[in-house]
């Protein structure tokens, strides 16, 4: 079960955390994700990060185009748990953003709501 937490809603320019905690995993989960979904438009990769290493720091990580310099992903594998550091938020980073996971199949979270409007 993947729940997340951190939602809401913020003025343009603001920041935003999201948390993504993994619980009741029986095997090891190899790569972490958030993903959003805008009305009227298809869900799409925010971020993932590799699970493999001991460090978030060197970890793989893969962020879209539109969000890079603004949103970090990071995990603490302890934990099983990821986090979406989103800064200077824009309009059009409103969603409903999901966390995904990939162990011996994927795992969708139940989707957190963000709205960046003045």
């Amino acid at each position: 079960q993947l729940v997340e937490s951190g939602g809401g809603s913020v003025q343009p320019g603001g920041s935003l955390r999201l948390t993504c905690s993994a619980k009741r995993f029986s095997f090891d989960i190899y790569l972490m994700s958030w993903y959003r979904q805008a009305p009227g438009k298809e869900r799409e990769l925010v971020a993932s990060i590799n699970n493999a290493g001991p460090s978030t720091n060197y970890a793989p990580k893969n962020y879209a185009d539109s969000v890079k310099g603004r949103f970090t992903i990071s995990r603490d594998n302890g934990r099983n748990t990821w986090y979406l550091q989103m800064n200077s938020l824009k309009p059009e980073d409103t969603a409903v953003y999901y966390c995904h996971a990939v162990s011996l199949r994927t795992y969708w979270g139940q989707g957190i709501q963000v709205t960046v409007a003045s």
